[in-house]
């Protein structure tokens, strides 16, 4: 991912009143291990590698919003599962790592 970027979703996170504060270091590192995917796969692939991070980019927004949309915030995260999808055999630890977001982020009750 760009470094400007993931800045921008840091400091959106930081922001956030819907995330914990015990949770966002944990959101951090999901984000640096998603953003080490990305860098991966944009070696074999830029344009499929851009739409994972602009999903990610979507769904940090959505979740970091004062007042979450429900429905939008749904389809962020829903296109960035989609995103990762085909690379279930070629790139296992991005898909993993999308699952381990989306996990994160349903179990902190966004």
């Amino acid at each position: 991912m760009l470094k400007r970027t993931l800045d921008q979703i840091e400091t959106k996170i930081k922001d956030s009143p819907n995330i914990p504060e015990e949770k966002k270091k944990e959101y951090f590192d999901l984000l640096q291990e998603l953003n080490a995917e990305i860098n991966e796969l944009n070696k074999s692939d830029h344009e499929k590698a851009v739409n994972v991070k602009e999903f990610t980019k979507a769904a940090a927004y959505e979740s970091a919003r004062e007042e979450i949309n429900p429905k939008l915030f749904r389809n962020a995260l829903d296109g960035l599962s989609a995103s990762v999808q085909e690379f279930e055999v070629s790139h296992p630890r991005l898909v993993q790592t999308v699952n381990s977001i989306c996990t994160f982020l349903s179990k902190i009750g966004i």
